[in-house]
């Protein structure tokens, strides 16, 4: 099984990039992000046409998460159902070839100590909850996206240059910690363990081409899934071009 998340940053704008990315990393599953669009507008006949069955919840404006999948999409869920859904259309869930997949995107936080920041972290408390309450660590489990969280310093570009600031603070990796403690874990560095592998780079003053980014889009999979990885990578070539996302997609291979 291919499993892949991207964070598009607005499907409408990235729609012909995605479906050419899509042509040749064939993916069996794909987490999408800030889409952007509402459910009604998403283009699922464009999917369809790729082979594609898709699930939407967004609500047009900023946020939005989706699931395409060509081994099956069902049991969708939308939401916490819950006062975290105040934050945005964030979280999608749907079994896709046996697999509870679930796409995700965590709040930014945007100044520690904010009462942005603490509604991330309250966030971050809402999914372990969700994951609590409707699957077990024993479950093949995946959850990607938009995590909006260096796991540690050697996915940031220069750890110095972030002291204060969002996406590394104690707290926002301590909840990131609390999901791999419930049972997930990084798909990615089971293939990787070396530093400045990043899957974001600011669209300011060439942040890319100076390679200064951080890795913030996860695969996280439970432990009967994590025995089956076998193949990871970020693909750097689809943040090049014209008009790209500022995120780069993260693909993973799993032997089910």
């Amino acid at each position: 099984m291919r499993i892949a998340t991207w964070n598009v940053n607005s499907l409408n704008a990235r729609l012909a990039r995605v479906e050419e990315w899509i042509d040749y990393a064939r993916p069996d599953v794909l987490c999408m992000q800030e889409t952007k669009l509402a459910d009604a507008a998403f283009p699922s006949m464009a999917f369809s046409a790729l082979g594609y069955e898709s699930a939407s919840h967004g609500d047009g404006r900023w946020n939005g998460v989706a699931i395409v999948s060509r081994v099956g999409l069902d049991d969708v869920a939308r939401g916490f159902d819950g006062p975290a859904d105040d934050q945005g259309t964030r979280l999608l869930a749907a079994t896709c070839g046996g697999i509870r997949v679930h796409s995700v995107y965590v709040p930014n936080g945007r100044e520690v100590g904010s009462e942005h920041y603490e509604a991330k972290l309250a966030w971050y408390g809402e999914l372990l909850a969700y994951l609590e309450r409707t699957a077990k660590p024993t479950d093949k489990v995946a959850v990607c996206g938009d995590f909006n969280v260096a796991p540690d310093d050697r996915d940031v570009w220069d750890p110095a240059a972030m002291v204060g600031s969002t996406h590394v603070t104690g707290p926002e990796r301590d909840r990131l910690r609390a999901l791999e403690e419930w049972g997930l874990v990084d798909a990615f560095r089971l293939c990787y363990a070396q530093d400045q592998l990043f899957s974001w780079w600011d669209y300011r003053a060439g942040n890319f081409h100076k390679h200064m980014g951080l890795r913030i889009d996860l695969v996280m999979v439970s432990r009967p899934l994590s025995e089956g990885v076998t193949y990871a990578v970020i693909d750097r070539n689809a943040r090049k071009g014209k008009q790209p996302s500022d995120h780069a997609p993260v693909l993973v291979d799993i032997d089910i």
